[in-house]
């Protein structure tokens, strides 16, 4: 593959971690919104949704609405209440970010964190939170 100007010769070095002597740096890291390639995003959807005329539905525990979407490079997953996590082919990354009417970010420091803080963690199987 020809080299152009685009790509860069040397790889792009991540952003360091400041030390912990420095409060201020450190809260500054980490609350700095996720960026590049590995970035995961995560949205709720608390209406039902349907794929191609077909409802969305949990294979696990049948529920219906409710979801956490969660966003990774091209892939989108769909997490139910009771815990159970599927790869949705048919939702892509652009229906994934047109799906964000009006984004407020609160950001986790890991995907798990994310889960239990916003109650997808399978705690609340069989309940609609709204």
């Amino acid at each position: 593959m020809p080299r152009t100007a685009e790509q860069p010769t040397t790889p792009a070095t991540p952003v360091a971690q400041p030390k912990a002597s420095d409060p201020l740096l450190q809260l500054e890291y980490e609350s700095a919104p996720p960026s590049g390639p590995d970035a995961v995003r995560g949205a709720q959807c608390p209406h039902e949704l349907a794929l191609l005329g077909m409802p969305v539905v949990c294979s696990n525990c049948r529920a219906r609405r409710d979801w956490l979407l969660i966003n990774h490079r091209r892939n989108v997953w769909v997490r139910c209440r009771c815990g159970h996590e599927w790869l949705e082919p048919e939702i892509t990354r652009r229906d994934f970010e047109a799906m964000l009417d009006e984004p407020t970010w609160t950001y986790y420091r890991t995907l798990a964190d994310a889960r239990t803080a916003l109650g997808f963690d399978g705690i609340f199987t069989g309940l609609y939170l709204e």
